[in-house]
């Protein structure tokens, strides 16, 4: 019998097994896949996440990026060079993932891969989670499957709020002396923008589309900008994925359950960064588990709640800044990116040093009055 069982191997599954071990209690993550696994993701990190763990995360890290590029239909070129101190972490998934993983298991946390989930059961006072191999049983459970996984339905999380979004993903080589910058295109596809992020041996190109808006031909879209990195993406073979973006607050606990990371829908609708509020919502999720372990009864519910007051609160903003940014892309590029303090107020905001709610205002009043009222909100 585990203190708690954790389902899913990836930021938040990994750091709620860390820190709930690292507190003494036993417990299993079951993965699906075996480690180290593929993922699709751009792999943009926050260095800030650095500070919710007491291990150097320098091995998982392939670049520090500290130059990003904007473009506007791949001209009107905005470059910005940022500090030594901000400088943006590129991982790979595979590597980042399984780092954070090894570290659990160094901590007394037990890892069970190629384990898919087949369903659980509520018995007595513990679950019952059965799997392709043999069932497994555990006092409570972190659901950390991610944006496709069963577990929230499974738990009773029927009619989430979520805003599905896709992103096709492809990982090409690049030439070794390739400066590390980071490039966002907007303007070619609608509801989104394009990306080229940098690895050590390679680049990750994906383009994204956050508010729906019709058919769109990501994949040609995306095969035209590569052309400029002399890359035919003909070669390399593709991912297409969905994204959980939040949608609203939530209720993310239920009988000795509690949901995390993607399945959590803690993705930013504004970025659709997903690594640092998986992380945090997996930091969350331990301590309230620990604390319902420890007799506190209301543990669980309290974990919605700082979910929704310290993430859920500021995405009202984000999601905003979305609907106007994205109904008026040309705009928000010329009154916003084009902004020399553009970039370092998202850059705060991506370090937890700023706050949507500290800039949409002033945000929402440049990209014009007339495309405030009624936009996703």
């Amino acid at each position: 019998m585990f203190d708690c069982i954790i389902v899913g191997a990836g930021p938040a599954g990994g750091t709620a097994a860390y820190h709930l071990a690292k507190r003494g209690r036993s417990v299993v993550v079951l993965e699906k896949e075996s480690l180290p696994r593929y993922k699709p993701c751009g792999g943009g990190v926050s260095p800030i996440v650095q500070q919710w763990f007491d291990f150097d995360f320098s091995p998982a890290v392939s670049v520090k990026a500290d130059e990003i590029r904007y473009t506007w239909k791949m001209g009107d070129p905005v470059d910005v060079k940022l500090e030594k101190n901000e400088s943006v972490w590129m991982v790979r998934r595979d590597v980042f993932d399984h780092f954070l993983v090894k570290q659990a298991q160094k901590q007394g946390a037990e890892l069970r891969t190629q384990t898919a989930v087949t369903g659980i059961e509520f018995k007595g006072n513990a679950w019952q989670v059965n799997t392709v191999n043999e069932p497994v049983e555990g006092r409570y459970i972190i659901a950390a499957d991610g944006a496709k996984g069963p577990m929230a339905r499974w738990l009773g999380f029927q009619n989430r709020k979520r805003r599905m979004a896709g992103a096709i993903e492809i990982e090409t080589p690049a030439p070794r002396d390739q400066e590390p910058i980071v490039h966002f295109d907007f303007g070619l596809v609608k509801n989104g923008y394009i990306w080229n992020f940098p690895k050590a041996d390679g680049y990750s190109i994906g383009i994204g589309n956050f508010r729906g808006g019709g058919a769109q031909d990501l994949k040609g879209m995306v095969a035209e900008y590569a052309k400029q990195f002399d890359i035919d993406l003909n070669a390399y073979n593709q991912y297409g994925h969905g994204i959980c973006l939040w949608d609203g607050n939530q209720k993310l606990h239920t009988q000795n359950a509690v949901l995390a990371g993607e399945t959590a829908c803690v993705v930013d609708p504004f970025t659709a960064e997903g690594i640092r509020p998986s992380i945090f919502s997996g930091l969350k999720a331990a301590e309230a588990i620990d604390k319902a372990l420890a007799g506190e009864n209301d543990a669980l519910e309290k974990y919605t709640e700082v979910i929704s007051e310290e993430w859920g609160s500021d995405m009202v903003w984000a999601k905003r800044l979305a609907g106007a940014f994205y109904s008026i892309p040309h705009v928000g590029y010329k009154v916003g990116i084009k902004r020399p303090t553009a970039t370092q107020s998202m850059l705060k905001i991506l370090c937890g040093e700023l706050r949507y709610s500290d800039v949409a205002n002033r945000a929402l009043k440049r990209l014009g009055g007339g495309f405030i009222p009624g936009m996703g909100g």
